[in-house]
């Protein structure tokens, strides 16, 4: 016992106990630092037993301040539910706090990392969080009474198929659900999980999601390998119980009352598949928007396609409460009855992974006594990103292989029209199909001649006369389509005379797409005059639309009307940020010199030392700006050829 005390005493100099001081001061500021970026996260420890919802404390982060009209709420940025946090008054820098607003490297890390494995902005759809508001895009007509149980209808299984989609967004659809379905008419969430392999997904994702969605009646299916999305679908049909089954994909938010048109419809047309109207949630800003009524058709080559509606469909406001009768449908979403989609076949168990089972069942759905129909007063808004993230696991083209497989069991001497349009080697192995064709046999189809004449007659057959169909609307050249402009000025940046100007040449009288931006000095030409939309487009001289073209590019190019990475937010003040909605970041000058490129940088760069704050010079229409107006359509109807575009 000595000999310890002895050593301890050696030991415990001076010395070593200042370097502990030390050690001790550094560890307990290193944990002061970590609470803090973890309450700047949004994790919450001011109670007890507190549930950490870290999506909650963005709501600083959205803001109608920068909308052009600040005074109504911002459909894009949605109100977050769980958050009804008043914030004090914001500075016009703090109004460009935005959802996808990029930060640091971290947001930029998160932000391009979404596009990469996801396709979509996942740094907007991390800051959204699980739940928010999106406008009501139903028709007026449609009934908005609070739905009973009086009125006895079916109940659902919800089967939500997935590989590898974004976390947050994933419980974000199984949110909406929930939030936006009465208790009485779902009977479970299904979820299938198609041996997901990002980290994010592997491990606890079921436990994660009980916890934080907290409903008991969530069932979750991991496939052993990867099946596709049409064997997982069956996979979670065979498990459900629901009188109904609804198939949702896993990147959606349904709206009001999404779900009793479907069950109504349903039970009135049990051989029915109901389809709800797709609204759009653009992949840059999630921003909500809704679906104009249009059916589902196809081409020669089975590709799904939009059409307009039959003329004369809708006559009065009373027609578009629906239904409608389409000839295909999209495939993501609808609903059917659970007994007879078993009855019906299901899905093809032989096609692989993804593509045509949509086309498949609708034609097996017309042929075989069913019918599928679009309810106009059911909206579900659907991520509609530019590719697929995804593909088969040993690269092959399961879109041919399925293509093929439904072509030679429904459409019978059709199907050489199919082969030559997508020129089809022979002897393309499509698998076995006598099991499809005798369910062909068992359901007593009809051909596909009497599909061709009864449901579709606005196809058109090769060979044969064109047909009237569906009346579509007018087109319109790109540069001389009518948009509504709220706003007319110059971008000059802050504390110079330089302005934003295009800096290519001109061909034919118009700007060339692509052309970049440089500072030039500020004078009332076309190439400075900016208008504004409604829709926060930023036009030059009314012809190309300032578009973020890449991570730090930006240029002008044909405005293709989808939004995104052509929409735009400022404060319509001086020393302004003008912030890209689907890029997060600011528009910025190279230097505070005439010819500095302008690109797209950190918004947290902005200032007018560093090039990143720019005066909203406002535009009275003064004879100056006539004038230049003027000569920009002279130049413009000299141009030779001007619907085409360049």
């Amino acid at each position: 016992m000595m000999q310890i005390k002895r050593l301890l005493c050696k030991s415990c100099s001076l010395g070593t106990l200042l370097v502990a001081v030390v050690w001790l001061l550094a560890l307990l500021f290193y944990s002061h630092s970590l609470r803090s970026s973890i309450r700047a996260a949004g994790w919450n420890f001011n109670e007890r037993n507190a549930t950490p919802q870290a999506e909650l404390s963005f709501q600083a982060r959205v803001t109608t301040g920068c909308t052009p009209d600040s005074g109504k709420n911002s459909t894009v940025a949605g109100s977050i539910k769980e958050s009804p946090v008043d914030s004090p008054k914001e500075s016009p820098s703090e109004q460009l706090e935005l959802l996808g607003v990029v930060r640091n490297k971290q947001d930029k890390y998160i932000r391009d990392i979404g596009y990469k494995h996801h396709a979509f902005n996942a740094l907007v759809s991390n800051n959204i969080g699980l739940f928010r508001a999106i406008p009501d895009t139903r028709h007026k007509v449609c009934d908005r009474s609070l739905t009973t149980e009086k009125e006895s209808l079916p109940q659902a299984s919800v089967v939500m198929c997935f590989y590898n989609e974004h976390k947050m967004t994933l419980m974000r659809s199984i949110q909406t659900v929930l939030e936006r379905t009465p208790s009485f008419l779902l009977r479970e969430i299904i979820l299938v999980d198609d041996n997901s392999d990002l980290p994010e997904l592997e491990f606890h994702l079921h436990g994660d999601l009980r916890a934080r969605l907290k409903y008991d009646n969530l069932r979750y299916i991991k496939n052993e390998e990867r099946e596709g999305l049409i064997r997982s679908r069956v996979i979670g049909a065979r498990e459900a119980v629901g009188d109904v089954l609804v198939f949702l994909d896993s990147h959606i938010e349904v709206n009001q009352q999404w779900l009793e048109p479907l069950l109504r419809l349903i039970k009135e047309e049990n051989s029915t598949l109901a389809v709800p109207v797709i609204d759009l949630i653009n992949a840059d800003t999630f921003e909500y928007t809704p679906s104009p009524l249009v059916r589902g058709g196809f081409n020669w080559g089975l590709h799904f396609r939009w059409e307009n509606l039959p003329e004369g469909t809708l006559k009065v406001a009373e027609d578009f409460r629906g239904p409608f009768r389409s000839p295909t449908m999209a495939g993501g979403l609808f609903a059917v009855n659970r007994k007879y989609f078993q009855d019906l076949g299901e899905y093809d168990m032989a096609m692989d992974i993804w593509g045509g089972e949509n086309i498949e069942i609708s034609f097996r759905a017309w042929q075989c006594g069913g019918a599928i129909k679009i309810v106009p007063c059911s909206r579900v808004g659907h991520i509609f990103r530019k590719r697929r993230p995804y593909s088969s696991p040993d690269g092959a083209n399961t879109m041919l292989k399925n293509s093929l497989r439904l072509a030679h069991v429904w459409m019978d001497q059709y199907k050489e029209y199919y082969l030559k349009h997508e020129k089809v080697a022979k002897g393309f192995d499509y698998g076995d199909i006598s099991d499809r064709l005798k369910l062909r046999e068992r359901l007593n189809c009809r051909d596909f001649g009497w599909y061709l004449k009864n449901v579709y007659p606005e196809l058109r057959v090769p060979g044969e006369e064109s047909k009237k169909s569906a009346s579509a609307p007018i087109f319109q050249p790109w540069h001389s389509r009518k948009r509504n402009y709220v706003d007319t000025y110059q971008l000059r940046l802050t504390d110079t005379e330089l302005c934003a100007s295009v800096a290519g040449p001109k061909v034919k009288g118009f700007w060339k797409k692509g052309s970049q931006l440089k500072l030039q000095p500020c004078q009332l030409t076309p190439s400075q005059l900016w208008y504004e939309t409604e829709k926060a487009e930023i036009v030059l001289d009314k012809l190309l639309c300032l578009e973020a073209t890449d991570d730090a590019q930006v240029t002008v190019n044909k405005c293709h009307e989808m939004l995104g990475d052509q929409q735009w937010r400022h404060t319509r003040n001086a020393n302004s940020p003008v912030y890209s909605m689907a890029k997060g970041t600011c528009l910025r000058a190279a230097a505070p010199a005439a010819g500095a490129l302008i690109t797209l940088d950190l918004c947290s760069k902005s200032g007018g030392a560093g090039g990143g704050a720019w005066d909203i010079v406002q535009l009275k229409k003064t004879e100056a700006v006539a004038a230049a107006e003027a000569k920009g359509k002279a130049k413009e109807s000299k141009a030779i050829k001007p619907d085409k575009a360049l």
